[in-house]
């Protein structure tokens, strides 16, 4: 499987009834197509997979696999429960997903061997294949690591840790095994941000929520990110990135929250986030819209 492009993280769009819209969703991936993503990938975190029903997660991922029509990959996101997981899974490769992005259990904290058995029983339930997510409750070792990925059903690793050591550790043993075809993702909060550091550690993927949003500026730094020209990349960075993370931090949650909020100042009907995650409040949608302003200012130049 090849990603060639920004990856792009749809929002899940909700009706003012709190139903999955979508007639929306379909608007807002056929929109973001139009800009050549490298993958997509719904009702995964930007797509509140958190907030989500088994048959939600069906609808969304079936909806996007219809406007995707093969163009690139579909990865949709599994995880949480282990009964959740397998029926999530299970319905996505019924709906047409490519791949899985398994995200961590749900509450319980097992040990590593307890991790293992938990991704290669979701692996098992489907022929999909699987990415792991090093996040949260689901911290592989580089060892674990390298014993997933002697399954070829395993094909990649997403880090949204931060911890740089053991992702190079991970990365060393990953591509000592003889695993040449595997996948390394930044996934990260805004992963603009740290990206120049994780090509050095040989993780050259990374998601963008803020494709979602803006891809206009998206695609911009994607550009500056692929060419090594980094006068423009780090103009990006300090015009809207950094801003945006400012932004981000205030309010916990709002790596999603600030995606839709950013959709619905530019003219979409989306929705609000789903409880646990909370909306911006007036003053945070100013900013955001002068960093939004910005942002396309400075994609506008560098174009």
């Amino acid at each position: 499987m090849k990603f060639d492009g920004v990856l792009f993280f749809p929002v899940t769009p909700f009706s003012p009834d709190n139903t999955v819209d979508l007639d929306a969703l379909k608007e807002h991936v056929g929109a973001r197509m139009e800009h050549q993503p490298g993958g997509v990938f719904p009702a995964c975190g930007t797509g509140e997979f958190h907030a989500l029903s088994i048959e939600e997660v069906s609808d969304v991922v079936r909806a996007t696999v219809e406007v995707v029509a093969g163009a690139v990959p579909v990865v949709a996101g599994t995880g949480g429960p282990l009964g959740h997981a397998l029926a999530t899974a299970r319905a996505a490769e019924q709906a047409g997903a490519d791949a899985l992005l398994v995200l961590p259990p749900y509450l319980v904290n097992g040990p590593i061997g307890g991790l293992i058995a938990y991704i290669e029983t979701i692996a098992a339930a489907t022929s999909l294949p699987v990415i792991v997510y090093h996040r949260g409750s689901a911290r592989f070792t580089a060892a674990a690591m390298t014993h997933l990925a002697a399954n070829p059903q395993v094909i990649g690793f997403k880090d949204g840790v931060g911890d740089v050591g053991l992702a190079q550790e991970i990365v060393s043993a990953i591509k000592a095994s003889g695993r040449s075809d595997f996948l390394f993702f930044n996934g990260l909060l805004t992963a603009e941000l740290t990206q120049g550091a994780y090509r050095g550690l040989g993780i050259p993927l990374y998601s963008s929520a803020a494709f979602a949003m803006a891809p206009d500026i998206a695609k911009a730094y994607y550009r500056a990110y692929i060419d090594q020209d980094e006068d423009r990349r780090q103009a990006l960075l300090t015009g809207f990135y950094e801003p945006l993370v400012r932004l981000r931090d205030q309010t916990p949650g709002f790596g999603v929250s600030l995606i839709k909020a950013g959709l619905s100042l530019e003219g979409h009907s989306y929705g609000s986030v789903r409880p646990p995650l909370v909306d911006p409040t007036e003053d945070q949608l100013l900013e955001l819209k002068r960093i939004l302003e910005a942002g396309h200012t400075l994609a506008s130049a560098h174009a």
